[in-house]
């Protein structure tokens, strides 16, 4: 990852679960104690699925996947994009790369400054 990057940031909670995206409230009740970039790790592909029905200004075919992380042995589990140029299968390892336009800003019925969307897609490895 660049140090210009922002981190894929997860949230660390008393009892050693972590969630993400990160909640104020953990499974326990309690607050977060630390994070974890999860741009740091690669994860597995549990399951995907192709939308050619996307939302104005998300490319078409869209492929979304539910990937696990394995962060020292707690699962993560996260949604995102797939990358556009690369086809995934279940098991498949993938590694989050930062984007920094998810989506055509222009496109839709809102301002384009609301509709800046960066984040993380899956890569696999």
């Amino acid at each position: 990852m660049s140090d210009d990057n922002p981190p894929m940031e997860a949230y660390r909670y008393p009892d050693g679960s972590i969630t993400y995206p990160g909640h104020p409230v953990g499974p326990d009740g309690e607050e977060p104690v630390g994070t974890v970039d999860l741009s740091d790790y690669t994860a597995t592909v549990l399951t995907w699925t192709t939308s050619t029905a996307t939302p104005p200004g998300v490319r078409a075919p869209n492929t979304m996947a539910i990937v696990e992380f394995d962060v020292e042995g707690e699962p993560v589990r996260a949604i995102g994009q797939v990358t556009d140029e690369d086809e995934v299968a279940i098991g498949d390892e993938v590694e989050p790369v930062y984007c920094e336009e998810l989506r055509e800003p222009g496109a839709g019925i809102r301002e384009p400054a609301s509709q800046d969307w960066d984040g993380y897609q899956f890569r696999p490895v």
